[in-house]
């Protein structure tokens, strides 16, 4: 026995360096199969990021396309059919158009506000007696279709309203939600219209 004793620090060796290769062997698969995982994950929010990219595109395609075609439109401004209201009567109608666009575009209101003739506007500054105008800031809920069809229900409103800009963020915890600050004008003339016959 004692003639072997020297070879069984050469055995312990052995032994050790070959668990050592198994523990290896399935640390390094493990590794591997998990690259390969993240690798498949990583693949499929680019395909997802992709798809979002070119409906992003096509709602801007939309909105370019909108912009052009109402380019020239003349439009008639809003004459409510009595001068004495109050500013949310004198809206009335334009209030409850727009609100009816958002709801039939399945887009739901989070939040909205309203400031009456904002000092910026050109109608307020130079015609403040002649034309009324309120401001509708709205934070809305959507996805890109719907959000598209609604401006496109506001681009094609018969009375001139304005959407004076657009702010568009995906939801953090589902990218196929957007939340979208909207500021849109209102226009309304401060007397009647009389009707006129021709």
């Amino acid at each position: 026995m004692e003639k072997y004793s020297r070879y069984y620090g050469i055995l312990v060796f052995v032994i050790i360096v070959c668990l050592a290769g198994v523990f290896g062997y399935k640390t390094l698969t493990q590794a591997i199969n998990g690259l390969s995982n993240a690798t498949t994950k990583l693949e499929q929010k680019e395909k997802e990021f992709n798809r979002k990219l070119e409906e992003k595109k096509v709602v801007e395609r939309k909105l370019e396309q909108i912009k052009n075609e109402s380019v020239g439109v003349q439009k008639k401004l809003y004459a409510p059919a009595d001068a004495d209201l109050g500013n949310d009567t004198l809206f009335f109608t334009l209030y409850n158009d727009l609100i009816e666009m958002v709801h039939s575009n399945s887009i739901k209101i989070k939040a909205m506000e309203y400031t009456y003739n904002p000092e910026s506007d050109n109608f307020v500054k130079f015609s403040k007696d002649l034309y009324f105008v309120s401001e509708v800031n709205m934070e809305l809920v959507s996805n890109y279709t719907n959000l598209g069809k609604f401006i496109q229900d506001v681009v094609q409103y018969p009375y001139y309203i304005r959407i004076m800009n657009i702010d568009i963020k995906p939801y953090s915890k589902d990218k196929k939600i957007l939340i979208s600050n909207v500021c849109i004008r209102l226009y309304a003339k401060t007397s009647p219209e009389e009707n006129k016959e021709e």
